[in-house]
């Protein structure tokens, strides 16, 4: 099919309602917007193993997940960023020592070194169970994003050989040196051939900003943070507002 365009979606406090779950309204919006000639494309920290169900309502079949280290389009695999054991380790120790946990993301599974509290809060956070606790995961398995459980721990953490995004209280996404949801817009663009195809992108927080900065029709929903906001064309409504609806209607896609 030829496109008119391309739609990236996160999905936590975007595309998700407060239970972490796609309305049948906006999965409707989102069928219709591809039956436009639109192709709705997610974009999230999440994993692929976590967004199957939003997948499955919408009919979405291409993803940009855990901010950018894993893609696929239509169905098929394009990119997997894994970071080197080495750089895992090294993060793992700091968790250790300071009495914090870190979790393992690859396309098929999460583990976790150990359950804290701030690990219990962080999976509240997002209507998500705690991993299955498995220390040596990383040893065995491609890992493509870290999730560190941590409150206020950030400093200890710091190193250019990882991109951090804090987007709860309780825990820091942590991926590849250089990863976000943009370079992951731009690898999924340059695998297809698909550049200088009219870009648009909903989204609410820290992650979503590299990503909300690049694609030519920026849209910040009405409960995003100031930063998301200050990178918008147009801010729209509240995700549980109607906010998917509305912005889609503002640039006359649906």
């Amino acid at each position: 099919m030829t496109y008119k365009g391309l739609v990236f979606f996160d999905l936590d406090g975007t595309l998700y309602n407060e239970h972490s779950r796609v309305d049948p309204a906006v999965a409707i919006a989102v069928k219709q917007l591809r039956a436009n000639h639109y192709l709705p494309i997610i974009s999230t920290g999440r994993s692929p193993l976590e967004i199957q169900e939003a997948l499955a309502i919408t009919g979405i079949d291409s993803f940009i997940a855990l901010n950018g280290s894993y893609i696929q389009f239509e169905g098929q695999p394009v990119y997997q960023g894994t970071i080197p054991t080495k750089t895992i380790e090294k993060v793992v120790t700091i968790a250790k020592e300071a009495g914090e946990a870190v979790a393992f993301y690859d396309e098929q599974a999460i583990r976790i070194t150990n359950i804290t509290q701030a690990a219990k809060d962080a999976y509240a956070e997002v209507n998500a169970p705690v991993p299955s606790v498995d220390p040596e995961y990383y040893l065995n398995h491609p890992i493509y994003m870290l999730l560190i459980l941590t409150n206020d721990n950030d400093a200890a953490y710091a190193t250019d050989d990882l991109t951090f995004y804090r987007n709860t209280p309780y825990s820091i996404d942590t991926v590849e040196k250089n990863g976000s949801k943009q370079t992951g817009i731009k690898r999924l663009l340059a695998s297809q051939g698909l550049e200088g195809m009219p870009t648009y992108a909903f989204g609410d927080g820290r992650n979503d900003i590299p990503m909300l900065s690049y694609v030519d029709y920026p849209t910040a929903m009405g409960n995003g943070i100031p930063e998301a906001k200050a990178q918008a064309k147009y801010i729209t409504s509240a995700n549980v507002e109607g906010g998917i609806i509305e912005g889609l209607r503002h640039w006359k896609l649906i």
